[in-house]
C-alpha cells in the first residue's frame, strides 16, 4: 500500500509529504513552484467569476468561457505539473533541487493537457476516429498522470486504477467476467480514447468538480487560514470549553469541526487544530495516545461535516442528482450527533481519570451557560438572517436586483466588527510548557476575531439561503464571492485595525499581503494532491462506464454474502475502509461511491432492501472516511503521533475506537432513514434528533464503559440494548406486526388501487438475468395513483397482463422511469417470464414509537443502580 511514516518525522513534514508537496527548492526553481501556484489559484478564480462570460461577450473571443471542457485540461495541467515538482519521485530523490527526469516528466504531462486545449477544434470534428497522435499523447498523459498520483499520493490509487485499466484491456479474455459483464474487451484506441479524449474518464465528472467547485473551497479555507481565522477557531473552542473537565480535549473536538467544515484534509486538520490542543491535553494528564487519538477521531469527522464535508458534498451533488441544499440537509444531523456524542466520550475519559479544565482568568462557564450559549448562537444567527432578508426586501424596490446594497451591508458590518476587535488585545499563545496552562477569557476571544465570520456567513446564505426574489446562488459561484470577500479580509484586516489602534498602518499592510499571497500558495498546493486524485478516479469511473466492472464486485459480493443484509452492508464497509486506505477525502468518495454504492443497491433491492440513493452514498462515505485513523496506513494518526510523540499504531487503533459510534452511523441510517430527514417535519425531525442523540451517547457510554459510574459488564450490555431500541424501534414492532400488507395476481392490482395518491408502493420483481439467465428477484418503490393500480404501474413504463394468476411484466420503454433500474437487467424474451411475484403496501399498525417507553424505563432502572457508586460529580 504506502509507506508507513515514521514518527521522528514532524507533523509539518508528513503534510507537505501527503498534501502539499515535500520539495521546496530554495533557488529559482522553488521561486517558480510558488509562482505556479499563484497561477493556479488566480487562474481557478478568473474562471469561477463572471470575467470569461463578459469577455467573450465584449470581444467575441473565449478565454476559458467554458469551464465545463477547457477549464478542466488546465486544471489537471496545473495539478500534474505541480505534482512533478514539489513532490520527489522517490525517497532518494532531491528536495532541494528539481532533477533532469522531473523536468521531462512535467513537460510530458504539461503537454499531454494542453494538447487537448490546443486542437480542440480538430479533436471535435473526429469523435472515436482517433489518430495516431491522439493515441501517443493519450499514452504519454495517463502514465504521467500515474506517476504524479503515485508521488503525490502513494501507491494505493495507482494499484487500484491500474487494475481497472488491466481490465478494460483484459477483462474480455475471462469467461467468467465476460457472462457477468457481458464485456468483450477493448482494443488500445478504444481505451485510451475513452480515458483521456473525451469527458468519460480523466476529465470526467471528478475533475470537472474539483475544477469549479473543490478548489476554490480549499483555496477559501487556505486563506481564512492563513488570515488568522482558523487560530481564531482554535482559540474560541478552547475560552469555551478549556476550563471545563478535560476541557483542551474538548476544544479540540469543537475546533476541528469548525476547521474541518471548510478544510479539505482530515491531516491538514490534524496538524492545524493538533499543534495547540495536544500539547494541552498532554499538560493536563491525558496519556499521549489518546491526546492524539481525540485529534485524529475529531478531525476525520470534520470531512464528515456540512457545508464541504471534504469536497464530498459538490461531488454528491453531480452523482446523487440532488441540490446541494438537500446534501447538505441530509449530513447535518449525522455529523452533529457524532460530534456531541465524540464530546460525550472525551469527557467520560476525562471522569475515568479523574482530570480537570484548564485555568481561566475571569468567570467560568458552566455547561448549562454553554448550552444556553450555543443556542443564542443560533438564534442570533437566524434573526441576522431574517434581518438582512428584511433589508433586501426594503431595499429591493430601489435597488432592484442590485448587490450593491448587500456589498455596502457587508462592508459597515465588517468596519463596525474591526473597529470593535481593535479594541482588545490580539490573543497570544500560550508558549509556556512550565506554566499552568491556562484558557483565555471568552468574550475579547469571540468578538475580536468575529469578523472572521462575515465570509462564512456570506458562503452560507449564497448557498442555503433564498427568498421569494433571490434564488440561491451555485456552490461555485457562492465560493467565488466567499472568497473574493476573505481575499478582501486577509489583505485589509491588519493595516484597518493598526489604524483604529494608531499603529504603524505600512507593516501590517505588508503582512497582509503577504497573509494572502501565501494563502494563495497553500491553496493550490493543498489542490495537487486532489487535482491528480480527481483525474486518476476518473479512470475508475471510466472503467466501469465502459466494462460494467462493479457488476463483478457486486456479484463476488453477493455470493460471499449469501444473501444475507447485514453480511452485505459489513462487506461493503470493511472494502470501503480498505479502499480508502492512503486517499485524499475526494478520491476516497470518488472510488468507494463508484464500486461500493451500487453493489448496495443492486444487491439490497434483490433482498427487498430499498433505501434512498443518498443513504447509500452517505453510507459508503462514512467508512472510506474512517480509513483515515484506521492501522496500518491511517495517515491522520501517524501525523496526531508526531505532534502527541506517542505510538502511531496505538493512536490509530485508540482513534478507531472512538470512532466507533461514527462506524455504527452508517448502519442507523441505511434502516431508519429518518436520521437523514428525509420526507420529516420539522417536528418530527426535532423528535428524531433528541432521541437519536440520547441513543448515540449511551451508546458511547456502553462503549466506554462508564456512565454516572464505571459499568459492569451488564450494565454496558444493557445500554447497548436501550440504544438499539431508541435506534431501531421498527425492529421490535416488526416482531409484533407485519410490516406490509402483501398480495399477488390480480389481488395485487385491487391493494395498489387501494392506495391514496403518491404513497409507496413495493413492486417484487422475478425474472431471469440478461446476462446469466438466472432467475432472480428485485424490488422497485413506485408512487401509487388512487383508485387505479394499473395506471400507477403504466405511469412508470410497466405493461402487465394476467396469465394463469400471475402478473407478467412485458419490458419497459426506453426513457420511461423505470428502465435504467430493471429495463436491462431481465431477459424478457426467454422462456422463463418476467412477473410481479407481489405487491406490498404498509400496514396500518400501531406508532413505532412505543417502543420507546420500556427503553426509557430500563435507563432509569440503570440510572438508579449506578447513582450510589457514584464518586464524583457528572460534571
Amino acid at each position: 500500500m504506502v509507506d508507513q511514516p515514521s514518527t521522528e518525522r514532524t507533523a509539518d513534514d508528513m503534510v507537505a509529504e501527503a498534501d502539499t508537496g515535500a520539495r521546496n527548492p530554495a533557488n529559482w526553481q522553488g521561486t517558480l513552484i510558488l509562482g505556479t501556484c499563484i497561477a493556479w489559484s488566480l487562474f481557478q478564480l478568473y474562471i469561477a467569476s463572471r470575467i470569461p462570460g463578459m469577455l467573450a461577450q465584449t470581444t467575441g473571443v473565449s478565454f476559458f468561457a467554458n469551464v465545463v471542457t477547457q477549464a478542466r485540461f488546465i486544471h489537471l495541467a496545473f495539478a500534474m505539473g505541480l505534482a512533478t515538482l514539489a513532490f520527489p519521485l522517490t525517497k532518494s530523490a532531491p528536495r532541494d533541487r528539481i532533477p533532469a527526469y522531473d523536468w521531462v516528466l512535467m513537460l510530458l504531462g504539461v503537454a499531454s493537457c494542453l494538447y487537448l486545449v490546443v486542437f480542440r477544434n480538430e479533436i471535435a470534428t473526429r469523435p472515436g476516429l482517433w489518430t495516431t497522435t491522439d493515441i501517443v499523447m493519450s499514452a504519454i498523459g495517463m502514465v504521467t498522470l500515474m506517476i504524479a498520483v503515485w508521488r503525490s499520493l502513494g501507491l494505493p490509487l495507482v494499484i487500484i486504477a491500474c487494475i481497472f485499466v488491466a481490465f478494460a484491456f483484459f477483462g474480455g479474455y475471462s469467461e467468467w467476467a465476460r457472462n457477468i459483464t457481458n464485456y468483450g474487451g477493448s482494443s488500445l484506441s478504444k481505451a485510451l480514447g475513452h480515458y483521456w479524449m473525451q469527458t468519460e474518464g480523466v476529465f470526467g465528472v471528478a475533475l470537472g468538480v474539483s475544477t469549479t467547485m473543490i478548489f476554490l473551497f480549499v483555496l477559501f479555507g487556505a486563506i481564512l487560514d492563513r488570515a488568522g481565522g482558523g487560530n481564531w477557531f482554535i482559540q474560541v473552542a478552547i475560552a469555551l470549553l478549556g476550563a471545563l473537565r478535560g476541557g483542551p480535549a474538548k476544544a479540540s473536538v469543537l475546533s476541528s469541526m469548525m476547521t474541518g467544515m471548510i478544510s479539505g484534509s482530515s491531516i491538514a486538520n490534524t496538524v492545524t487544530t493538533g499543534t495547540f490542543t495536544i500539547p494541552l491535553m498532554k499538560r493536563i494528564g491525558f496519556p499521549a495516545e489518546k491526546a492524539g487519538a481525540v485529534e485524529v477521531a475529531s478531525s476525520t469527522n470534520g470531512q464528515l461535516t456540512p457545508p464541504v464535508m471534504g469536497a464530498a458534498a459538490f461531488l454528491m451533488v453531480e452523482y446523487v442528482n440532488i441540490p446541494y441544499i438537500d446534501v447538505v440537509k441530509h449530513a447535518f444531523l449525522p455529523a452533529v450527533i457524532s460530534y456531541i456524542a465524540l464530546l460525550y466520550i472525551v469527557h467520560l475519559e476525562s471522569l475515568k481519570m479523574g482530570l480537570k479544565g484548564l485555568e481561566k482568568p475571569g468567570r467560568r462557564i458552566g455547561v448549562l451557560m454553554i448550552m444556553i450559549l450555543f443556542l443564542s448562537g443560533f438564534i442570533l444567527l437566524g434573526a441576522l438572517t431574517f434581518l438582512m432578508i428584511g433589508l433586501r426586501t426594503l431595499l429591493e424596490p430601489i435597488t432592484g436586483n442590485s448587490v450593491y446594497a448587500a456589498v455596502a451591508l457587508v462592508a459597515v458590518l465588517y468596519l463596525v466588527l474591526l473597529k470593535i476587535s481593535a479594541s482588545f488585545p490580539e490573543i497570544k499563545e500560550d508558549k509556556d510548557t512550565n506554566a499552568p496552562p491556562t484558557a483565555p477569557r471568552l468574550t475579547p476571544t469571540l468578538i475580536g476575531g468575529l469578523y472572521f465570520a462575515i465570509p462564512i456567513f456570506i458562503l452560507v446564505w449564497n448557498l442555503m439561503v433564498r427568498t421569494d426574489t433571490l434564488d440561491r446562488l451555485s456552490p461555485a459561484l457562492s465560493a467565488f464571492w466567499a472568497t473574493f470577500f476573505m481575499v478582501i479580509i486577509a489583505l485589509t484586516h491588519r493595516p484597518i485595525k493598526a489604524a483604529f489602534r494608531g499603529h504603524d498602518v505600512g507593516n501590517e499592510a505588508r503582512a497582509g499581503w503577504g497573509d494572502f499571497v501565501q494563502g494563495l500558495i497553500l491553496g493550490a498546493r493543498n489542490m495537487i494532491g486532489i487535482g491528480v486524485a480527481t483525474g486518476a478516479a476518473g479512470i475508475i469511473v471510466g472503467t466501469i462506464s465502459l466494462t460494467g466492472a462493479h457488476q463483478v464486485i457486486g456479484t463476488v459480493i453477493e455470493v460471499i454474502s449469501g444473501g444475507n443484509l447485514m453480511v452485505l452492508l459489513i462487506l461493503v464497509a470493511v472494502l470501503s475502509l480498505i479502499l480508502g486506505m492512503g486517499l485524499p477525502t475526494t478520491a476516497n468518495y470518488i472510488v468507494v461511491s463508484s464500486l461500493m454504492a451500487p453493489v448496495i443497491i443492486s444487491v439490497g433491492a434483490q433482498v427487498g432492501l430499498v433505501v434512498p440513493l443518498i443513504a447509500v452514498h452517505m453510507f459508503v462515505f462514512y467508512f472510506g472516511i474512517l480509513a483515515d485513523d484506521t492501522p496500518p496506513v491511517g495517515l491522520a494518526a501517524y501525523a496526531a503521533a508526531a505532534i502527541s510523540r506517542g505510538d502511531p499504531i496505538k493512536t490509530g487503533l485508540q482513534g478507531f475506537g472512538y470512532d466507533i459510534r461514527t462506524a455504527l452511523l452508517p448502519f442507523l441510517f441505511i434502516f431508519n432513514t429518518d436520521l437523514l430527514l428525509i420526507d420529516v417535519t420539522l417536528g418530527h425531525a426535532i423528535f428524531v434528533f433528541f432521541i437519536s442523540l440520547l441513543a448515540m451517547l449511551l451508546f458511547a457510554a456502553a462503549t466506554q464503559g462508564y456512565f454516572i459510574a464505571k459499568s459492569r459488564i451488564w450494565e454496558s450490555a444493557v445500554l447497548l440494548f436501550i440504544a438499539f431500541m431508541l435506534f431501531r424501534p421498527g425492529f421490535f414492532l416488526d416482531m409484533v406486526e407485519e410490516p406490509y400488507v402483501s398480495a399477488s395476481g390480480g389481488a395485487a392490482i385491487e391493494l395498489m388501487s387501494e392506495e391514496p395518491d403518491g404513497a409507496d408502493i413495493r413492486v417484487l420483481i422475478e425474472g431471469p438475468d440478461f446476462d446469466t439467465g438466472k432467475v432472480r428477484p428485485t424490488t422497485v418503490v413506485i408512487p401509487a395513483v388512487a383508485g387505479d393500480g394499473e395506471t400507477a404501474l403504466a405511469d412508470q413504463g410497466l405493461t402487465v397482463f394476467e396469465e394463469d394468476g400471475r402478473l407478467l411484466l412485458d419490458e419497459p420503454f426506453p426513457g420511461t422511469p423505470l428502465f435504467d433500474q430493471i429495463g436491462t437487467e431481465y431477459d424478457y424474451y426467454a422462456d422463463t417470464p418476467v412477473v410481479i411475484s407481489a405487491v406490498e403496501v404498509e400496514n396500518e399498525r400501531m406508532a413505532k414509537e412505543w417502543f420507546f417507553i420500556p427503553a426509557l424505563l430500563l435507563l432509569a432502572g440503570v440510572v438508579m443502580i449506578q447513582r450510589p457508586r457514584a464518586k464524583q460529580p457528572a460534571f
